[in-house]
């Protein structure tokens, strides 16, 4: 069961009045937008207060999918004694990826804050957000809207693509896109990331998913990459934070997604 509080409000409040075979009207469309960042912005500030385990691996493949190069990162999203959050990490085996693809800095913005993308109220001035249309991921009917940054500024980086929100919860469930920026001589792979209920109420990133062909101007290499959100627990100071082995194999999660119409 899923428990709303005030700042999670129904979609089905919003849309009562509406033709439920008719799409909704700009001002509704705008209304949910505006209610669905109110929602991210809450989102982002309860999650501040867990803590969870970030497992990252980014593998160069040849033309028949067989490993080349890897890279891979493990780390503890924790608090000090101070309680201060901090990024700890506990894992970082030799890459052998720079064989085959450089990671760049870009690369390593777009895994930490594009990939679990939010687009809160704060941020939402900086966006196009233009609706597509109900859909249904599994067996969550969504809301799916066309996402892109307004203006690239220069050393930012920025989500664009798919983006779908419960029409129940109006929280984001799943996004679908690539990281953009003003990045010369650099590609970029279009990702998918899943979201599952952690506390009851918000929707948490959970697992993040590419596979792609990234053209560069000397070769085309092609990728993979898998990052797990894991063990989110909410942060307090008589409780002792442990974690499962990173190498323990997991199952992606069975939120809604489905793979996005071509």
């Amino acid at each position: 069961m899923r428990y709303l509080s005030i700042l999670i409000l129904s979609a089905a409040s919003l849309l009562a009045a509406d033709d439920p075979t008719q799409a909704p009207s700009q001002a509704k469309i705008d209304e949910i937008i505006q209610k669905f960042a109110a929602n991210e912005a809450a989102f982002a500030k309860a999650r501040e207060n867990y803590t969870y385990r970030q497992t990252a691996r980014i593998q160069a493949l040849d033309n028949g999918g067989n490993v080349q190069g890897r890279w891979e990162e493990v780390s503890d999203i924790v608090f000090d004694t101070g309680g201060k959050r901090t990024e700890h990490v506990v894992r970082a085996p030799v890459s052998t990826l720079g064989n085959y693809i450089g990671l760049t800095p870009e690369d390593l913005k777009d895994l930490r804050s594009v990939q679990p993308f939010v687009l809160t109220s704060s941020n939402l001035p900086n966006y196009l957000v233009r609706y597509l249309g109900k859909e249904k991921l599994d067996e969550i009917d969504c809301y799916a809207f066309a996402v892109k940054p307004k203006k690239l500024e220069p050393g930012e980086r920025y989500f664009s693509g798919i983006v779908w929100v419960d029409d129940r919860d109006l929280q984001v469930v799943k996004t679908y896109g690539r990281g953009v920026g003003i990045a010369k001589d650099q590609a970029f792979p279009k990702f998918e990331t899943f979201r599952q209920q952690i506390d009851g109420q918000f929707w948490f990133p959970t697992y993040t998913i590419a596979e792609d062909t990234l053209h560069f101007k000397d070769k085309d290499q092609r990728i993979r990459q898998v990052v797990r959100y894991e063990d989110y627990k909410q942060f307090k100071s008589s409780v002792t934070i442990t974690f499962d082995d990173p190498d323990k194999p997991a199952a992606p999660p069975k939120p809604a997604p489905t793979k996005p119409k071509p």
